[in-house]
């Protein structure tokens, strides 16, 4: 089974595989802090893959088939690629379990309820934690064979982006809830070992799909909107409100440094509630590249613009209370890289 010929052909496309080059260029000279900016005329638009939804059966009954039906529904929408406004780049998003898919792979119970996946804590002791058996993993089968049948298909214009693979800390919550930062005061050995593992397998991980997904094609979670240029990893960073900034310089952030420095020019991470804390470390992160705010942290774009390095992007999403036109009026369109269309919150 395979996809169309003319599928093929046009996700080869000479012309708009230029065209996707001239973006992830101008995408390029903004990480390099060339003058050559994402001002208000240029915004990462959003182009999402067929069949994106929280639940998507056919990821797991026929992983191959989800693959060939995505390449197909992207073929019909690639002509939308070439618009001189904005970036929206054809991607596969592969949502297995959503921000649960690590959880899964640590022997979590995953279900989903009311229109989202949630998951069941391990019973087991902090400090317990052994590295999965990724072979065994119903989760990383499914995983790997959408990445080896993309590959397969041999189209170089679409996107790949990645299951949620988060962070450690991430990671750590969602296994034991609110007990692995107590545990970080109470046994602060159990719990930085747990958080060793876990960083370890997604730091492996990672690695797995660095090797077989074209370094140009690979991108994170939420490819069609936080897209970075070839090369750069990423991080989430939500559950990081919930910790001093001194916690996570001490614990978490050499932690995400290491995931971040799978990728060879590091990377992004994400944040969506209150994180001022952490800025002063987050401008020290030699891995750090980007910071990508929405909701809750993009009220603070001016604390972001002003104490991240002037070599960190900031990727915003806009809100109702924070527009586009304030955004660029903060930054001068510089180091800024816009999410939605522009008449979103519009004022």
């Amino acid at each position: 089974m395979s996809i169309s010929q003319s599928t093929r052909r046009i996700l080869n496309d000479s012309t708009l595989l230029a065209c996707n080059g001239k973006w992830f260029q101008r995408l390029q000279n903004l990480f390099d802090s060339k003058p050559d900016p994402f001002n208000d005329k240029h915004v990462i638009g959003i182009f999402g893959t067929a069949g994106y939804s929280p639940v998507q059966n056919q990821i797991h009954v026929n992983p191959e088939k989800w693959v060939h039906d995505n390449l197909e529904s992207l073929a019909e929408k690639a002509q939308n690629i070439t618009n001189e406004n904005k970036f929206d780049p054809l991607c596969i998003e592969v949502d297995i379990y959503g921000v649960h898919f690590t959880d899964s792979i640590f022997g979590c119970e995953v279900f989903f309820q009311d229109d989202q996946w949630y998951n069941r804590y391990l019973p087991s002791e902090i400090g317990k934690l052994k590295r999965p058996d990724l072979e065994k993993c119903e989760a990383w089968h499914t995983a790997k064979r959408i990445a080896k049948e993309f590959v397969k298909q041999d189209v170089k214009l679409p996107l790949f982006g990645l299951p949620t693979i988060a962070s450690a800390l991430i990671a750590a919550v969602n296994l034991y809830g609110d007990e692995i930062l107590t545990s970080l005061l109470a046994d602060p050995d159990a719990a930085r070992h747990d958080l060793e593992i876990i960083n370890d397998t997604l730091c492996e991980i990672h690695e797995w799909f660095r090797k077989t997904i074209p370094a140009n094609q690979l991108q994170c979670v939420l490819a069609f909107e936080r897209t970075q240029p070839p090369g750069y990893g990423q991080i989430c960073g939500c559950t990081t409100q919930l910790i001093s900034g001194d916690m996570y310089n001490d614990i978490f952030a050499p932690l995400d440094e290491k995931l971040l420095g799978v990728y060879p020019c590091g990377g992004m991470i994400h944040l969506c509630g209150a994180h001022e804390q952490l800025i002063p470390t987050l401008r020290n992160m030699k891995s750090l590249k980007s910071v990508q705010i929405n909701d809750r942290a993009s009220l603070d774009i001016e604390k972001y613009y002003q104490g991240l390095r002037p070599d960190q992007i900031i990727y915003f999403m806009p809100c109702e209370e924070m527009t586009v036109e304030q955004a660029i009026e903060i930054t001068g369109g510089n180091r800024l890289v816009i999410q939605k269309p522009l008449n979103i919150y519009s004022k």
